[in-house]
């Protein structure tokens, strides 16, 4: 059975914190694979962080795209770009209310967080902050990246253990190397034997990155 053009189309999106445009910062929380929105949003308790619009957009069948984020990007289409519409909705939705980009963080787990840093490469400018737990850019080994567009006001942070079985090391580190390659202030951070979760030390760095999104201009 052949799926729609926009499989992620129409798709709840979880909010919470407070009403938008009426706090200091925007947070766009991706689930990973076989999740949902309500499993992210149990990060916000641990980033504490007040004055906040939480959105957590939701995949179809909980899954952003169905083979893993290393395979060639057409075995995942046409619900990689999809997905890539539903973040890019959400996104728009807050600048439609006036909230300024810089005041925008994607922040993902797993498939979440290769959704974020993709959508982050491929929209420059869109966000202020990006945040990649277990996660890098799509695409097949020996994927080359041209040069990005100039993107000097984001930071991004990104967390991986040495041993995850879903995200290769070597992927992140590519990844973070093509934002700084962008002029990103970028926070690459391995974390030895530690597996596929979030640890207390990646909570810290995400918060870093949301204070400056939330940080007086």
């Amino acid at each position: 059975m052949t799926p729609p053009a926009d499989p992620h189309h129409g798709l709840d999106v979880l909010a919470a914190g407070r009403p938008l445009g009426k706090g200091r910062a925007v947070v766009v929380l991706v689930h990973g694979r076989n999740a949902s929105p309500t499993n992210i949003m149990d990060l916000v308790p641990r980033l504490d962080r007040e004055d906040i619009t939480w959105f957590a957009p939701a995949a179809v069948g909980r899954t952003w795209y169905p083979l893993s984020f290393m395979a060639p990007r057409d075995q995942n289409e046409p619900f990689l770009t999809s997905a890539l519409e539903a973040l890019s909705r959400v996104v728009s939705s807050a600048t439609a209310a006036g909230v300024a980009r810089d005041r925008i963080v994607l922040l993902g787990f797993s498939q979440g967080a290769c959704l974020a840093t993709e959508f982050t490469l491929r929209s420059p400018g869109s966000v202020g902050g990006l945040v990649a737990f277990s996660g890098g850019l799509v695409g097949p080994p020996g994927t080359t990246w041209p040069a990005p567009p100039a993107q000097p006001s984001l930071s991004a942070f990104f967390g991986c253990s040495d041993v995850d079985v879903h995200v290769p090391w070597s992927r992140v580190a590519e990844s973070a190397a093509v934002f700084e390659r962008a002029g990103a202030l970028v926070d690459l951070r391995q974390y030895p034997g530690m597996g596929h979760l979030v640890s207390n030390d990646e909570i810290a760095a995400a918060r870093i990155v949301i204070d400056k999104a939330m940080a007086d201009r």
